[in-house]
């Protein structure tokens, strides 16, 4: 038991229950209060953000390059002193999980604690820094005028459900610990900027574990009491309860515990880029993968990364989590001795996109959360602070593209110069895939393509594609919720510009019911 800590242990018993013929937990005793003096709490927040970047370093080499598939174990990851100095310098962009934290962190610092959505949001979208699938969506939304939280609805970002608030949503927990109704309450603020639904659920659960980290070494409870926000109605509540069911069934094998996964969760329904092949950037997928990493590692530092990566597609992010988790549980002195080289020599660099160090983020951090601990009715004693632990409350159930089922894609890979785009489809909705390229291979232009949507002959919008990356349009068009028939839409290029083309990828068909697979038509 940790050094300052009075009763931070909580007892929890196994049943073996013959009616469901697995063990379950019984019921732990949550503590009230929790004592924790400032070393400690200063340490499990710097073990937290050290946490997270060696982990979101250890598996960027493997990024979405493993779909679908485990990452063998033979196939080592590599690791040395050097590698995180390294990537900041070569590969900034792979922090965008921890980046993103530390705008909403900087919002805070600058705005208080109860800073308004629409502050976070037109941080995120100002800024100079990459972002991809819903952070990117919901920048093009609030930058042309569509703000929290419809920016992250699923009506108007097709990448709800995604990772992105998962991945981000650390901050929220480590700012409110043992508090996880106030980490909740941050992350609706700021989780409806990019996501809804199960996206939304994701960052809610990781934030709630590292609420919980701050008074539990207990890995199952930990896990436990960060699912217990989620409507057990809910998507995402069902995949993760089956992992934790499975981890039971198969409690030496992790392998196992992936292959049930993958035959139940995965398929994609959300995210066009991935409803069609193995890539799948699902917020409940990657947090299955987090919670084995979690479940499997047994506080092991290694062990935990490790399996969260050889899991596969977003194996960059998803030990950036476990590991972010468990720092904040060991706290930053006992992050096994080999990891720390690396993060030392960057302490004290400003990191990627940020005008915070990895120092300067955890003192920030630090006095955040005691501001919530005195403002959730906890209490400061000199070197020692009482932590009033919050019983999780159930979130309001959201449920992403409900009615809407992938039946179609159909790869088109065209340029267009001039010509009309017209698609015919039958369905309830579609999805269109493509961006601005450039004829002269420039880098950096402010040209925006600006396209006209017509749907069955009836004008839609105007749509605006910067070519500049930063502020894409990250597709060209999506509209769901049509009445299930046959329909044409139709894109005309309004201001044509001989540099620049159009590139249509391909689109997406949704319908109203599942695609009824058989043989091909002859």
């Amino acid at each position: 038991m940790n050094k300052g800590i009075g009763h931070i242990f909580l007892s929890v018993v196994l049943l073996l229950t013959a009616a469901c013929g697995h063990r379950v937990r019984q019921e732990a005793a949550v503590p009230q209060k929790v004592t924790i003096t400032r070393d400690v709490l200063r340490d499990k927040i710097k073990g937290g953000w050290a946490g997270q970047t060696i982990g979101c370093t250890f598996g960027g080499p493997t990024e979405f390059k493993f779909k679908g598939t485990l990452i063998q174990d033979y196939q080592p990851l590599v690791w040395y002193d050097n590698y995180i100095l390294e990537t900041f310098q070569l590969d900034p962009g792979l922090y965008d999980d921890v980046y993103l934290d530390f705008t909403f962190v900087e919002v805070m610092e600058r705005a208080g604690l109860d800073a308004p959505a629409d502050s976070f949001a037109l941080a995120m979208a100002r800024d100079d820094y990459r972002l991809w699938h819903a952070n990117q969506a919901a920048r093009y939304n609030i930058l042309n005028g569509i703000m929290p939280p419809a920016s992250g609805h699923w009506m108007n970002n097709p990448h709800a459900d995604d990772i992105d608030f998962q991945i981000e949503a650390d901050f929220a927990g480590m700012m409110s610990p043992g508090m996880i109704n106030t980490a909740a309450e941050i992350c609706d603020r700021t989780g409806h900027i990019m996501n809804y639904g199960d996206g939304w659920y994701g960052g809610v659960f990781m934030a709630a574990m590292y609420a919980t980290a701050f008074i539990s070494d207990d890995i199952q409870f930990i896990i436990e009491q960060g699912l217990k926000p989620i409507p057990a109605e809910s998507r995402f509540y069902q995949a993760i309860s089956d992992v934790i069911r499975w981890h039971e069934q198969f409690p030496d094998d992790w392998k196992a515990c992936w292959f049930e996964f993958e035959k139940k969760h995965t398929s994609e329904k959300g995210c066009p880029e991935g409803v069609f092949n193995a890539f799948n950037i699902d917020a409940s997928v990657n947090a299955a993968y987090v919670v084995i990493g979690l479940l499997y590692g047994e506080k092991d530092f290694f062990s935990t990364m490790d399996i969260a990566t050889r899991c596969g597609q977003d194996s960059d992010c998803n030990p950036a989590t476990a590991a972010g988790i468990l720092g904040v549980m060991l706290g930053y002195e006992k992050i096994p001795g080999s990891w720390k080289p690396a993060v030392e020599k960057v302490l004290d660099v400003r990191f990627p996109f940020s005008g915070f160090t990895l120092n300067q983020i955890s003192e920030v951090s630090y006095q955040h959360a005691i501001r919530q601990i005195v403002g959730n009715g906890g209490e400061v004693w000199n070197d020692t602070l009482a932590i009033l632990v919050q019983h999780p409350e159930p979130l309001r159930l959201e449920q992403s593209f409900e009615g809407m089922y992938p039946v179609k894609e159909l790869l088109v890979r065209k340029d267009y110069l001039n010509e009309r785009i017209k698609i015919d489809f039958t369905g309830n909705g579609i999805v269109v895939l493509g961006n601005v390229r450039s004829l002269c291979g420039v880098e950096a232009s402010d040209y925006v393509a600006l396209l006209d949507v017509f749907i069955d002959g009836a004008r839609m919008e105007t749509v605006r594609m910067p070519y500049d990356y930063i502020v894409r349009k990250y597709d060209i068009y999506h509209k769901y919720m049509l009445h299930t028939d046959d329909h044409t839409v139709e894109i005309q290029w309004v201001n044509q510009d001989p540099g620049f083309r159009i590139y249509l990828r391909s689109y997406v068909v949704y319908s109203d019911a599942p695609a009824v697979t058989g043989r091909p038509a002859q």
